[in-house]
């Protein structure tokens, strides 16, 4: 039963209830949606970041590999060149 001074008394019993084993460090499982929840410790060391665009290659039987996937726009930024005075020479063509 609720008491009126205990407002989160019900949310305590509910997530008592959907929490029901604690996992072992470092594992995880696949959901009914095929979505895993990977460890922080094991992304950390990986080097990966929130944000990151990542891969999955298939490394063997029951193995999965999550790669990086690079931009290949961000890999390419700053190669090219402008020859010299082409900037200068485009500016003096604009009217003003």
């Amino acid at each position: 039963m609720l008491d009126a001074g205990e407002p989160f008394a019900y949310l305590y019993s509910v997530a008592a209830k959907v929490k029901q084993k604690a996992r072992r460090r470092g594992r995880t499982h696949i959901s009914s949606k095929n979505q895993v929840t990977l460890p922080v410790d094991a992304l950390r060391r990986s080097g990966l970041v929130t944000g990151d665009a990542l891969r999955v290659e298939v490394d063997g039987p029951g193995r999965l590999a999550l790669v990086r996937d690079e931009d290949a726009l961000a890999s390419l930024a700053g190669t090219f060149r402008y020859p010299k005075d082409y900037l200068k020479k485009l500016r003096s063509e604009w009217r003003y």
